[in-house]
């Protein structure tokens, strides 16, 4: 399962970028060619959502899962459950006789 699960984010972190890299700006149009934005928004005039935009979210929403998934298969199949159950233990000194 965990090997699973592991393709399916590798797969998605993949899909997420392409995605992403398929998308253009959001001041890809003529006005933001000369400097204007067409409203005063923050972030500039927001469309209407694309087939894409969706796939975004998706495979972000599927990322997200998938992360904390592996997060707690691994946790539960490792042994150790503290980054210093596996040290040394501190030798104690003792103070010296007079």
């Amino acid at each position: 399962m965990l090997y699973f699960v592991l393709i399916v984010h590798v797969i998605v972190s993949f899909f997420i970028v392409g995605i992403i890299l398929l998308q253009q700006g959001s001041s890809a149009d003529l006005a933001g060619a000369f400097g204007g934005q067409g409203s005063q928004t923050a972030f500039g005039p927001r469309g209407a959502t694309t087939l894409l935009t969706k796939l975004t979210a998706w495979s972000a929403v599927l990322f997200m899962i998938t992360s904390i998934a592996l997060t707690v298969m691994l946790s539960r199949s490792s042994g150790d459950h503290s980054v210093l159950s596996g040290a040394a233990h501190p030798v104690t000194q003792t103070a010296p006789k007079k």
